[in-house]
């Protein structure tokens, strides 16, 4: 095999149980659409994921979902863990606060990933988001917001992939932040907002504001709001929300800058 050239069977593979997860239930149909692969590969694919004991088929109705030994496959992935400890009282506090579901998630690749929300705490939600599920960076205010604060080369890396037609985004929303632009206004805001979020499970339906987590060394993650678009305009929701999201990052964001003596 040459040097950098995928084994796309396994890419494959990967792509299906990446579908799985991050919907967390789906038909075989589902799983093709979603995944990019063909409906036949598909079926043996899951077939295998099956035998492996990764998803498991549910009892009542033909869709499959992720068992907890997909867990395994994230076992030696520990930088988030001190972020998601600090985090949690805060997010439980604030959803307190808002009744509406918090989240927050760090950086993969291309991707902000979910690594806690209170999705199951609130009846304000129309889909529960677990750990694992990813949306494109500059397509989501969680996003935005942790890449208006990361350092020039690490926003250079990711619109360069982007350039390369690596990741979802509209070429508008592109253009925006190579101008520089939406960094600047992200920053003077302290916080970074998207409307009708288009990359979720039920896409347009609800709108995010986003603010930065930093730990000792930058800018390490970002805490999301989620509310339901058609409940209020954005400028309402920054109003009402805004600083509460603003005070609830910074809480965390200085738990995670103590020591960790001092913080356990």
């Amino acid at each position: 095999m040459e040097k950098g050239v995928p084994i796309r069977a396994i890419s494959r593979c990967i792509s299906v149980l990446q579908a799985i997860n991050r919907r967390g239930s789906l038909s075989m149909m589902e799983i093709a659409q979603t995944s990019g692969v063909p409906y036949p590969t598909a079926c043996r694919i899951v077939q295998t994921l099956l035998h492996e004991k990764l998803i498991e088929r549910e009892p009542a109705r033909k869709r499959y979902r992720p068992t907890m030994l997909v867990q395994s496959l994230s076992h030696g992935f520990q930088e988030s863990d001190r972020l998601v400890a600090c985090a949690r009282p805060h997010i439980v506090d604030l959803t307190a606060k808002v009744t509406w579901p918090v989240s927050i998630a760090t950086r993969v690749g291309q991707q902000m990933m979910i690594r806690d929300s209170t999705h199951t705490m609130t009846s304000l939600t129309l889909n529960n988001y677990y750990p694992g599920y990813t949306l494109p960076i500059l397509e989501s205010a969680a996003g935005k917001a942790y890449l208006a604060f990361a350092s020039p080369d690490e926003q250079a890396a990711v619109l360069e992939a982007y350039r390369r037609g690596e990741g979802q985004v509209d070429p508008l929303t592109l253009q925006y932040a190579e101008s520089g632009g939406m960094f600047s206004d992200i920053i003077e805001a302290g916080v970074a907002t998207k409307g009708r979020n288009p990359y979720t499970a039920t896409p347009g339906k609800t709108s995010s504001i986003g603010a930065p987590i930093f730990n000792s060394e930058g800018v390490c993650g970002a805490l999301v709001l989620v509310f339901f678009s058609s409940s209020m305009k954005m400028p309402d929701a920054l109003k009402q929300y805004g600083d509460k999201l603003k005070i609830a990052a910074a809480a965390i964001s200085r738990d995670l800058s103590e020591p960790l003596s001092r913080a356990a």
